[in-house]
């Protein structure tokens, strides 16, 4: 739920400037293939024993490029796009693996939980 509240947060910020917002459906559509089958893929993916190119990298390759084409961005937003969509899943890993301990959102990056740091 984190990571969809924060794609969709992503978007609004992408697409800010637009006089006419995109479409909820549309809005909904992609993140849901995003995020939900993004997520999905990669679970199955690292449980299925597929490398690990395959189970982060075609999910983050959707992520880069369904967007931009499925908003028609324009050059400005895809910038203002990319960078923050390349930031929000090690920041949900850290915050998640900080305050909760949970590892498992990208267990290549090792992040003590507070409670490991603190003893």
């Amino acid at each position: 739920m984190a990571s969809l509240i924060l794609f969709v947060g992503v978007l609004r910020v992408a697409l800010h400037a637009r006089s006419e917002a995109p479409s909820r459906s549309l809005v909904v559509g992609i993140a849901m293939v995003v995020v939900i089958g993004g997520m999905s893929f990669a679970r199955l993916g690292a449980t299925g024993g597929f490398p690990v190119w395959v189970y982060y990298g075609l999910p983050a390759a959707l992520t880069w490029v369904l967007p931009p084409l499925g908003f028609r961005m324009s050059v400005r937003e895809t910038a203002r796009y990319l960078p923050l969509a390349m930031l929000v899943a090690p920041a949900i890993h850290v915050a998640f693996s900080l305050i909760l301990g949970w590892k498992e959102y990208m267990p290549f990056l090792p992040v003590p939980s507070l409670g490991e740091i603190l003893g």
